[in-house]
């Protein structure tokens, strides 16, 4: 699982992604197609590799990723499958720019993440990005309304309210407005946190094994959800999945093993 807590802290931050400030970025929205992000992939990924010092390694380092290389389309479906320890939470991480590579580079839109120092990779995730977690991230100290109002409300959106409550409605939630997460069932939570998630309208959406903390019943009932508002919204979704059906259900699947690329395939949902 990556680093979520990371996430929260963008979410609470007051940095700001201006395009302007770096040549190499582009506008923020993804529903313009004259935009100059409508003119790149969602991802480019070119020869990424990870690896941490292991005294127990003939190099003296570990190889988590090497070179990974692949693009995804603005609109696609994307599950990245492996066994555990495979890397591809690793790679999930790297793509959002929530850890750095030992080597290759990651675009989003054009925008080349490690190009920017911390601060600008934050303020890109806290405009461009949408994340659903195993662990929802839910702040316990606010409301259903109150935490998918949150990222609105830091960017000084007026409708904040407005937005959250027709969210909520759709996600099944309009009767638990007022709940705070600990009154809430696990499958209540995630749908507050794909309620947050798709509030601000991300042109790309990270999920990072959504249904792991779920029952299969209720897993169900949250993926289909998350596929429902993926296709209303027209976002990118990256979904990182042990479960086979849930990546049936993605255009493309990417399977990663011991750090490489193994086979990168499209599916039947893309037929």
């Amino acid at each position: 699982m990556f680093e979520s807590s990371t996430v929260v802290s963008d979410v609470a931050s007051n940095r700001e992604f201006h395009p302007e400030s770096h040549p190499e970025s582009h506008s923020e929205s993804h529903s313009d197609s004259n935009s100059p992000s409508a003119l790149h992939p969602a991802i480019e990924v070119d020869r990424l590799s990870k690896n941490v010092a292991d005294g127990s390694a003939p190099s003296g380092r570990l190889a988590i990723l090497e070179q990974i290389d692949f693009t995804v389309q603005a609109g696609t479906t994307l599950a990245i499958v492996g066994a555990s320890g495979s890397g591809k939470s690793t790679l999930l991480g790297l793509l959002a720019g929530l850890d750095t590579p030992s080597s290759g580079a990651v675009r989003l839109g054009g925008t080349d993440i490690f190009a920017l120092d911390e601060d600008g990779r934050a303020a890109l995730r806290k405009a461009r990005l949408g994340f659903v977690f195993q662990s929802f991230q839910l702040l316990g100290h606010l409301n259903a309304l109150e935490n998918v109002m949150l990222p609105l409300e830091l960017r000084g959106d007026g409708k904040a309210r407005e937005k959250a409550l027709h969210m909520l409605d759709r996600v099944g939630l309009a009767a638990r407005l007022k709940h705070y997460p600990k009154f809430l069932s696990g499958g209540e939570q995630q749908r507050v946190a794909l309620a947050r998630a798709f509030v601000t309208e991300p042109p790309l959406l990270f999920a990072d094994e959504p249904t792991g903390s779920l029952d299969a019943v209720t897993g169900e009932a949250v993926i289909g959800l998350m596929f429902e508002l993926n296709q209303a919204h027209r976002s990118t979704l990256v979904l990182v999945t042990h479960d086979t059906s849930i990546a049936a259900r993605c255009q493309r699947t990417i399977t990663i093993a011991a750090g490489r690329l193994l086979s990168d395939s499209a599916s039947a949902a893309s037929r």
